[in-house]
């Protein structure tokens, strides 16, 4: 199976190096901890920007650019209700991929945190 074809539009022709550069997009969005945290905040409904720096305490300009970057990358969508633009996790991929993500991790990244406690004791 060639690399390309795990993308749905190979007819589109995009090279191995874009593949690599949308996998480094992609998981360079999930680097950021406040990113994470407005994902995790997301899972439980849609939000408002003003909801998300309460409950998150992060700042409105970090907040503004996390959430660009989150709906550029497809892992939030906005919705327009009146005056207030409604951010709501991407259900239809995000949702079901940080589910995957956090059985993954408690199953095989948790206990490297806590053995890394246990060597500073």
């Amino acid at each position: 199976m060639r690399l390309s074809s795990i993308f749905k539009h190979e007819h589109l022709g995009i090279s191995e190096k874009e593949i690599y550069g949308a996998y480094k997009i992609f998981f360079g969005t999930l680097v950021s901890e406040s990113r994470l945290r407005i994902i995790n905040l997301l899972r439980k409904g849609r939000k408002n920007v003003s909801e998300i720096v309460k409950e998150l305490k992060i700042e409105q300009t970090v907040l503004s650019h996390d959430l660009a970057r989150l709906k550029r990358c497809g892992f939030v969508i906005v919705e327009v209700k009146g005056k207030f633009r409604y951010y709501k996790l991407n259900e239809e991929t995000i949702k079901p991929l940080i589910e995957i993500i956090d059985k993954h991790m408690s199953e095989f990244c948790v206990h490297i945190l806590r053995d890394k406690k246990e060597v500073r004791k």
